[in-house]
């Protein structure tokens, strides 16, 4: 982003990677449902602490409340060649420049992080861009014991990401606080590991809410602070008065990567909404409407007899989607849905990915000047019958995801093409030796076409890990068969 005075300015993940600032971009889902009730344990009810006889927030009472609760997370994961990597590389959907020359040996990058626990049981809520492709997670505690963990879910959408460490006893969960109370002026704090510095404590107030960050993401709503936050501090809690959380620790605004006072935090409540699937699914299911919507602008407002330019206009209606199926028009303005008011257009997505799939909920439109109601069943977000991010095939040395209709226009790939497109190859990975690159289509695995993520870990569930696996592999429009063979240490 360019600030106004003509200062380059950006949007900095606050992560350490091997000490050096990553300057990233921002991209983000939303929840179930403000229906869902996550477990008991995760909702705790913080006691509110004392206030000093100089009438100023007790702060050593607080630390010394949450301070247990919050750990130190340290990931590596091996270098290797992405696509869609917009962090890495620069040429067109994140395929590399022409002057940059991939890895001709493995390499382990480590990165660290902040996460707080969450339950007894060893969940820790973290971002997800913490956790990304790692191949080895580490959580050291409060009282410098460390264990590994694994990742039980994660959502690149929202960055919200559950891991989970075991064997460790005596665990202090932090109370969950309500994000939706939380009111502009109040005092929090930020705890995490700023540059590796364990347990580092940073004061301030809450500076705004509802923050969009991301241009053109729906599901945006950060909470925005003056607290500081650093790179290392990226899933860490955002703490009230009471000692409740309310919201992870995920991003900064800043010029030259160090805090200059605009920190965002995800508001707990979207991850209170996203930890039970992330839990029992590893990934979010959302709902669906199924129409393309537009700001309502005054002109607009205008030409439609609106009284106020609110609500979101629909562009268009997907075929036999539920908006279809209700009786919604192109023209139509969205005012309220499942008793949500729909103040602006950007609204919508995000209440409607908030709603489970296939409940029945009220719409009302304005309609050629009168208000009108109409009942719509939502559907499930088909994008999310798999975990957004790519899956990986650790013994090939190679990540796929499905073919999706951006990607096969972004990449000129013919359209009546089928199979997963290779996202990243593992630099010296048994994939890289034979020649495979990401950008490439693997159409068959083992003789059986394949056409989408599910099937292609199917074919591969059914074999050892030290199989070779022929692959039909189209790049262009040529395609030509390898045979991959596995490591043994692999």
């Amino acid at each position: 982003m360019v600030a106004k005075n003509g200062f380059r300015a950006a949007l900095v993940f606050a992560g350490v990677l091997l000490g050096v600032v990553v300057t990233i971009s921002l991209n983000r889902q939303s929840c179930t449902t403000a229906d869902d009730v996550v477990p008991p344990a995760l909702l705790p009810v913080g006691q509110a602490l004392s206030v000093g006889s100089s009438g100023l927030p007790d702060f050593v009472s607080l630390v010394d409340t949450i301070g247990p609760s919050v750990v130190n997370i340290s990931v590596s994961e091996k270098a290797s060649s992405k696509l869609g990597g917009r962090r890495d590389f620069n040429g067109p959907f994140g395929l590399p420049s022409p002057f940059e020359r991939p890895e001709r040996k493995p390499r382990t990058r480590r990165s660290l992080g902040s996460g707080f626990i969450i339950d007894t049981e060893g969940y820790i809520l973290t971002n997800h861009h913490v956790v990304a492709d790692a191949s080895k997670i580490v959580v050291r505690l409060h009282d410098e014991s460390e264990y590994d963990a694994e990742v039980i879910g994660s959502d690149e959408k929202t960055d919200i990401a559950v891991i989970r460490i075991t064997d460790a006893a005596d665990l202090q969960p932090v109370p969950l606080g309500d994000s939706d109370t939380l009111r502009v002026g109040e005092w929090v704090l930020a705890v995490g590991n700023p540059f590796g510095l364990d347990h580092t404590v940073t004061a301030g107030i809450v500076s705004a809410k509802g923050r969009r960050i991301s241009q053109g993401n729906p599901y945006d709503d950060f909470i925005q602070t003056d607290a500081a936050i650093n790179p290392g501090n990226s899933g860490g809690p955002l703490v009230n008065l009471a000692g409740q959380v309310v919201g992870i620790n995920t991003a900064i605004f800043s010029r030259g990567g160090g805090s200059i006072g605009i920190g965002f935090s995800i508001p707990i409540n979207m991850a209170r909404r996203a930890v039970p699937q992330l839990k029992e699914h590893g990934f979010v299911t959302r709902g669906w409407l199924g129409v393309r919507i537009q700001p309502v602008d005054e002109d607009i407002a205008e030409s439609l007899g609106l009284d106020d330019a609110q609500g979101a206009l629909v562009a268009s209606v997907f075929d036999d989607s539920p908006a279809s199926e209700a009786g919604v028009e192109a023209g139509d303005v969205i005012i309220s849905f499942d008793g949500k008011d729909v103040d602006k257009s950007e609204d919508l997505p995000a209440i409607v990915a908030e709603t489970v799939p296939g409940k029945e909920v009220e719409l009302v439109v304005i309609r050629d000047g009168a208000s009108t109601t109409l009942k719509v069943t939502v559907a499930r977000m088909d994008s999310d019958e798999e975990p957004a991010k790519p899956v990986k095939a650790e013994a090939l040395g190679l990540s796929v995801q499905d073919l999706t209709e951006e990607i096969v226009a972004e990449l000129g790939i013919d359209t009546d093409v089928e199979g997963v497109i290779v996202s990243a190859v593992e630099a010296g990975s048994p994939a890289e030796r034979v020649g495979i690159r990401p950008g490439d289509v693997i159409e068959q695995v083992a003789n059986t076409r394949v056409s989408n993520v599910k099937e292609f870990r199917e074919q591969l569930a059914d074999r050892d890990e030290d199989d070779s696996v022929l692959v039909l592999v189209r790049r262009g429009d040529d395609t030509l068969f390898r045979v991959i063979k596995p490591d043994a240490e692999d």
